[in-house]
């Protein structure tokens, strides 16, 4: 019995150090043509490189990166120097021996990682397919319709081949990284044979069809709620061209699926982290009419309530700020009311101008801006519309009478709403974001705030179309 004891407690051990022993990385590397050289263990992160593990190479040109816990897996790189670098996939198994005489991936020989092995037979395979591609489009460029027809049937074929490999992948190592990585840039595409006649024959309609087709489909095979996704150069443009390219540029469309697309992340700190930034960041600085709603809405939901907790005290009163001055001028609001006092000194509500547009517009003479679009709106807009339903509320954003009626002379501008409010008792800049001037803000005949930010030629373009 004693001996039975003995023999269990010895397994046990045995199975408890290999436990820890594969709690940890170790990556033997061969590279005999860098002997001697220090060599670095890289990861992608995002659209950057950052430094893992560092060793030198012996004699022969051997090393080891060894750590005390996994790493997280991902695309990673040998870096020799800024010229001499090639990548591998890094799956579950890391303890593996790679062996490389030069510096390209698909040359690699490990032992020890199927995952890492089968990436490296994958990167022959796919050259081998790139190989037949170039050479059927050669081909293509020269021959007759019938050895078209064959080609395209062909090119196909590849197509198919190269679905079938990565299936082939996927049953070998089921739930593996590597099958998830070469998935990860395949968007489906629409196939419109299967369309109504009607859909098929309307280009309109067609579009539409693919537009939705590709919202509905884009993440499919990217599993964007998976981290080792962010140790990878893809996912940041894959979010970026979502985010600009592939949602409908409204704010009111755009909500709903960042919105989901956070609810989906959140259980994962650093992805839910750079989303959230990612979102946050993009909204403020689009230069779609009415994406700072989106901002105001992301600050207050996901920073301003704590669940940021990352940012740091001075970026959350940088946010606290920008809500402040942006919350109460979003566009589709209706405009916060002012009475100010005109030249003339009689006041001016502006919710009781009868106008079917009001521009109102922010403005200080010794802005560069400010020096040449103030004019222009009032001889290129105001002179053309004033007449057909617009009026301008322009309001003078300093408190030196002498230097406003030198501007409004100088320029001949008496003969719209000049106003001012000398002591800064109505927090105007705060309610119309007075920053940055000029500020212009275009009302509709019920003051509410239809377009901002507007150069020029974009009022032009929006009263030639509601003023007529």
């Amino acid at each position: 019995m004693r001996n039975y004891f003995s023999v269990l407690l010895i397994l046990l051990l045995f199975l408890f150090s290999k436990c820890l022993f594969a709690q940890h990385y170790k990556i033997e590397i061969e590279l005999p043509n860098e002997a001697g050289k220090q060599v670095r263990l890289a990861y992608h992160f995002l659209d950057k490189l950052y430094a893992a593990d560092t060793t030198v190479l012996d004699s022969k040109g051997a090393g080891i990166f060894e750590g005390d816990s996994l790493l997280t897996q991902g695309l990673y790189k040998i870096l020799i120097d800024d010229e001499h670098h090639f990548d591998f996939l890094l799956g579950a198994d890391q303890q593996f021996h790679l062996y490389n005489a030069g510096t390209n991936s698909a040359q690699m020989k490990i032992k020890g990682s199927e995952e890492s092995e089968a990436f490296v037979n994958y990167l022959n395979f796919l050259e081998t397919m790139k190989t037949q591609s170039r050479e059927l489009n050669e081909q293509y460029k020269t021959v007759d319709e019938n050895r078209k027809k064959e080609i395209r049937e062909h090119l196909q074929n590849l197509n198919a081949e190269m679905r079938a490999y990565r299936e082939k992948i996927n049953h070998k190592l089921p739930g593996s990284f590597l099958y998830k990585f070469l998935i990860a840039n395949e968007v489906p595409h629409l196939d419109t044979s299967t369309l109504p006649v009607e859909i098929q024959q309307s280009d309109s309609l067609l579009l539409l069809a693919k537009f939705r087709y590709q919202l509905e489909h884009y993440w499919d095979n990217f599993d964007y709620t998976d981290e080792r996704m962010l140790y990878t150069p893809f996912y940041k443009p894959k979010l970026e061209t979502w985010f600009t390219k592939v949602l409908y540029p409204a704010y009111d469309s755009v909500k709903p699926y960042v919105y989901q697309f956070l609810d989906n992340v959140e259980s994962n700190p650093r992805i839910f982290q750079y989303a959230a930034s990612y979102f946050i960041n993009a909204a403020i600085n689009s230069n779609i009419l009415g994406m700072d709603a989106l901002f105001v809405d992301l600050a207050n939901d996901y920073y301003l309530n704590g669940k940021a907790f990352w940012a740091s005290e001075s970026t959350l009163d940088k946010v606290r700020e920008n809500v402040i001055f942006l919350k109460d001028n979003l566009i589709g609001k209706t405009a916060p009311d002012l009475t100010l006092e005109n030249f003339d000194g009689e006041y001016v509500d502006l919710h009781q101008i009868d106008a079917e547009i009001t521009i109102l517009i922010i403005y200080e003479p010794n802005c560069g801006h400010c020096k040449v679009f103030v004019p222009e709106l009032y001889n290129e807009v105001y002179q053309s519309y004033k007449n057909k339903g617009l009026e301008v509320f322009a309001i003078y954003s300093m408190d030196n009478r002498e230097e406003w009626t030198e501007f409004l002379t100088e320029h001949h501008l008496f003969d719209w709403i000049n106003v001012w409010d000398e002591h800064q008792t109505t927090r105007f800049k705060i309610l119309y974001d007075g920053r940055k001037t000029p500020g212009v803000y275009v009302l509709d005949h019920d003051k509410k705030i239809i377009a901002k930010k507007l150069d020029i030629e974009q009022l032009k373009q929006l009263l030639a179309d509601t003023l007529k």
